[in-house]
C-alpha cells in the first residue's frame, strides 16, 4: 500500500525544512530547465547592467519543480532582498500595502499561488506593478479619503500551478512569463546525487537512476523518495542505496516502474470500471475515489496526461488505450471508438 501521497508534489511539513538545506542558492547549482534558466540569466544581467528593476516574472507549471527556488535565486543574482507571501494569506489591501511599501529599490516580492489572490487585493496590485504606487482608503463614510503611497521600483515574481485561473489583466502585467516543465530522468539523477551528498547518504549510480526514473519528473518527489530509501537502506540493508535497495524501497512505497502509485491506478480503474472509460467530470471522479477534485487536478492528472494514460476533454476525463494495457483490462467496441 502506498504511503499517503508519497508522490504528491505539494510540500509536506517535513519537506519544508529539508528543502531549505537542499535548495540551490545560485544558477550554477540549479539542475535542469536549461532554456528557462538561460533566459532568466540574460534578463537579470541586462537589468544589473542598467541598474533598474527586473521586469515582473510569472513562473507557472506543476508543483514541486522549483518555482520558489528560482525566485530566491533571482533575488540573489539581483543582489537584492526578497519578501515572500502566499496568495490566500494576503487577504486585504492593507496587508499588501504593508508588504510592498517596505520594499527597497530592485527588491523582489514573491507571491506563491498567485492565482488564489483576493480579487480586491489584485486590483490594488495593478497600480503597484505598473506605476509603483498604491492607493489606499483611510477611514469610512463621509471622512473617507484616498491616499497614494509611492513605492520603490521592485520585481514581482508570481508562481502558479494554474495559469488559466489568472485574470487577463494580471497576467498581462508580467513582462516575463516562463513555464517549468517536468524534468528528464538524467536531470533528476544529478539532483538525487547532489541531495545525497548534502544529506550524507551513500548511493551508487544505478540506485540513483532507479529513483530518478520513478520520481514523476519532479525534484521534490525525487528528494522525498531518496529520504525514504535512505531509511529503508539503514534499517533493512547495509545503509547504501544500490539498485536492489532502491527497487525494494520503491516497492514498499507502492511506486511502480513508471512512477505511478496506488492512487494513480485507482483513478484509472474507477474511470474504466465505473464510468466505462469516460468521459467523466472531475467532481464525479473525486466522489468516486474519495479524493478532493483540486488534488486530482493538481497532483495526479498532469502526470497521467503526460504519460498518455488520461485525456482531458471539455466533456470530462477519458482513459486512454495505454491505461487499459497497464491495468490488464480489455477494451470493448464502444470504448475503442473513443480513440478513432
Amino acid at each position: 500500500m502506498t504511503e499517503i501521497h508519497i508522490t504528491d508534489s505539494t510540500p509536506f511539513d517535513e519537506d519544508v525544512a529539508v528543502e531549505k538545506s537542499l535548495r540551490p542558492s545560485q544558477f550554477d547549482e540549479f539542475i535542469g530547465q536549461k532554456e528557462l534558466v538561460d533566459n532568466l540569466k540574460l534578463y537579470i544581467e541586462a537589468s544589473n547592467n542598467r541598474g533598474d528593476a527586473l521586469d515582473h516574472v510569472l513562473l507557472f507549471g506543476p508543483p514541486g519543480l522549483g518555482k520558489t527556488t528560482l525566485a530566491n535565486i533571482v533575488s540573489k543574482e539581483l543582489k537584492s532582498n526578497i519578501k515572500q507571501a502566499s496568495g490566500p494569506v494576503v487577504e486585504r489591501a492593507g496587508d499588501l500595502a504593508g508588504l510592498i511599501t517596505n520594499l527597497a529599490h530592485r527588491d523582489v516580492f514573491f507571491i506563491d499561488e498567485i492565482h488564489r489572490l483576493n480579487a480586491v487585493v489584485e486590483e490594488y496590485l495593478y497600480s503597484a506593478m505598473e506605476d509603483f504606487s498604491i492607493d489606499i482608503m483611510i477611514d469610512k463614510g463621509p471622512s473617507a479619503r484616498s491616499v497614494q503611497l509611492t513605492i520603490e521600483p521592485f520585481t514581482l515574481i508570481g508562481a502558479t500551478t494554474r495559469l488559466g485561473n489568472l485574470t487577463s489583466p494580471l497576467r498581462d502585467r508580467f513582462g516575463v512569463v516562463l513555464r517549468l516543465d517536468y524534468y528528464e530522468a538524467e536531470d533528476l539523477f544529478h539532483i538525487i546525487n547532489r541531495s545525497a551528498e548534502i544529506l550524507e547518504v551513500e548511493i551508487d549510480d544505478d540506485g540513483a537512476m532507479e529513483l530518478a526514473r520513478r520520481a514523476r519528473g519532479t525534484p521534490r518527489i525525487a528528494n522525498r523518495i531518496l529520504r525514504r530509501s535512505r531509511d529503508f537502506a539503514q534499517v533493512k540493508a547495509s545503509g547504501k542505496i544500490d539498485i536492489n535497495v532502491a527497487k525494494a524501497s520503491l516497492e514498499k512505497l507502492g511506486i511502480d516502474d513508471i512512477g505511478l502509485d496506488d492512487m494513480d491506478r485507482r483513478i484509472l480503474e474507477v474511470i474504466i470500471d465505473k464510468f466505462n472509460g469516460g468521459p467523466v467530470g472531475v467532481k464525479s471522479l473525486a466522489v468516486a475515489i474519495g479524493e478532493e477534485a483540486v488534488t486530482i487536478e493538481d497532483v495526479y492528472e498532469p502526470f497521467l496526461i503526460k504519460e498518455g494514460f488520461l485525456h482531458r476533454t471539455a466533456r470530462g476525463r477519458i482513459a486512454q488505450e495505454s491505461a487499459y494495457k497497464l491495468l490488464g483490462k480489455k477494451l470493448i467496441k464502444d470504448q475503442k471508438r473513443l480513440f478513432e
